[in-house]
């Protein structure tokens, strides 16, 4: 019996009468990761059958052999090869090659609660949406990836969206990882390959022009596990807002002034700074208003120390410490990232792809 608002999925009632799922998943140099990753797959309280598809990347860290050992006593493991090693091809691939009606993409650093799968069809049969979507709810081990975290999770730190923060259920611009509807990836075209971030945006994008709705539910959390270095955390922010900025400049009717906010912080703070330098070394009658430019850059630095008040009681001290330098790093990466990608001073982005 087919659901009212989902007539492409069959009604959740008991037993094997649940749509059937297939998780698709890119996987490059996950080697401390990947097994509670797949794990969390296999542990899902969902009653309908399931597949989980793989498009294996080049890694070089032993990710695939632990793959490959577990798919010899999982037959419900698939795994494909995913020759470049990017997200948007290693989804497309694993998609296509995908059986059922419902498509989880899964990340190599997210671990699902076991009632995520049962939650999200629920959700997509009640809304009719095409793509379901909740919570990223970051956290760590180490008192840097704490800090991280913190980052994800606060109004600060990544600006408040829902995925981040949370909100109240309803349709939304864009959905953490998400659980589709597979016909309506097929009819849109999928993922796009030549976008190597933000591809999750634009997908969503898509879905909404064609008429569809992407919906947010609280209802739904995912652990994500941030990285765990700061160079890492650096290299993914700037690819991320180089990206953020191409997607910009591609789709300027989609946008909205938080994208913008990094960048300008950026651009004010060092314009400030400079300004307030020179201020401060002229003896001239102009010394006073230049030095207020340090105005700027002092409110920044002063909000960023008040938010790391907050960590210490929550998180300790050696974590706010790693907050003071944490916030900077995620906010002047994507908003250097964002400012190369949107006026086009990036000719070939290559940097490494993934969350």
């Amino acid at each position: 019996m087919a659901s009212p608002n989902n007539p492409n999925l069959p009604e959740p009632a008991t037993g094997s009468s649940a749509p059937g799922v297939s998780y698709v998943m890119p996987v490059l140099n996950e080697v401390d990761h990947i097994e509670a990753a797949v794990l969390s797959l296999i542990a899902q309280d969902y009653t309908g059958e399931f597949e989980v598809v793989l498009a294996l990347g080049p890694s070089v860290d032993g990710t695939n052999e632990i793959l490959k050992a577990f798919a010899i006593t999982e037959p419900r493991l698939q795994l494909i090869e995913n020759p470049l090693g990017s997200t948007p091809g290693g989804l497309n691939a694993a998609i296509r090659v995908s059986r059922h009606p419902v498509v989880v993409r899964v990340d190599a650093h997210s671990v699902l609660p076991p009632d995520y799968t049962r939650i999200a069809v629920e959700t997509l049969l009640r809304t009719g949406a095409d793509n379901v979507g909740g919570i990223m709810m970051a956290a760590g081990e180490s008192p840097f990836e704490k800090s991280v975290a913190r980052a994800y999770g606060s109004r600060i730190g990544l600006g408040g969206t829902p995925h981040h923060v949370g909100g109240a259920e309803g349709p939304a611009e864009t959905a953490y990882l998400g659980v589709f509807q597979r016909h309506r990836l097929l009819a849109v075209g999928l993922f796009d390959e030549n976008i190597k971030r933000g591809q999750d945006w634009e997908l969503n994008r898509r879905l909404r022009a064609s008429g569809g709705t992407v919906w947010f539910t609280p209802r739904l959390t995912v652990l994500y596990r941030p990285r765990s270095s700061l160079s890492a955390l650096v290299r993914q922010f700037v690819a991320t807002g180089i990206w953020r900025g191409e997607l910009s400049r591609r789709f300027p009717q989609s946008n909205t002034l938080r994208y913008f906010v990094p960048p300008i912080m950026v651009v004010g703070f060092v314009i400030g700074l400079l300004l307030g330098v020179v201020g401060l070394l002229e003896s001239s009658e102009s010394a006073g208003w230049l030095a207020a430019a340090l105005a700027i850059p002092a409110l920044y630095l002063g909000a960023v120390a008040a938010a790391s008040v907050t960590v210490i009681r929550t998180d300790g001290f050696r974590t706010a410490a790693w907050f003071l330098v944490v916030l900077p790093c995620i906010h002047f990466g994507w908003g250097v990232g964002f400012l190369l990608g949107f006026l086009k001073l990036t000719r070939n982005i290559t940097l490494r792809t993934g969350r």
